[in-house]
């Protein structure tokens, strides 16, 4: 794409764009939103550098292997969360039970591991939403 003004608009609103998703995936305990939500805006923005500026920048950006990482990290971060229950002698994924702090409430720490939880899955959704898009970008070449 060879429009000025509308990579001048992705490049400067891209930054803010990835501020917002980290900010509802860090605070989805806390309001409306979460990890999925915030994933999503995290993988669009990333989508929208990749619509604007060609697949081929994008992919120098970020490579296939570096979402392939990022994907499996956010799902073995997940998982790791969740076997800190277990550790502690009670079920998968416990959190209070567990004997872990929760926080001060209406704090960011206030959930307990909800906070790291939401952190894999939102690092997970976003890495999906560019793999998903790159692959059908892939196939209609």
């Amino acid at each position: 794409m060879t429009d000025f003004v509308l990579k001048r608009m992705v490049a400067l609103l891209l930054p803010f764009v990835q501020m917002f998703g980290l900010y509802v995936i860090f605070h989805g305990h806390l309001s409306p939103g979460g990890s999925f939500s915030g994933g999503i805006v995290t993988g669009l923005g990333l989508i929208a550098f990749s619509l604007v500026f060609g697949i081929e920048r994008s992919e120098e950006k970020i490579t296939e292997r570096m979402t392939t990482l990022i994907e499996s990290f956010g799902a073995l971060w997940y998982g790791a969360m969740g076997l800190v229950g277990i550790l502690r002698g009670t079920s998968f994924l416990m959190n209070k039970g567990s004997g872990i702090s929760l926080g001060v409430p209406g704090k960011l720490y206030s959930g307990g591991l909800i906070l790291l939880i939401t952190l894999g899955v939102g690092l997970k959704v976003a890495s999906t939403m560019v793999t998903l898009f790159t692959s059908l970008m892939e196939e209609e070449d």
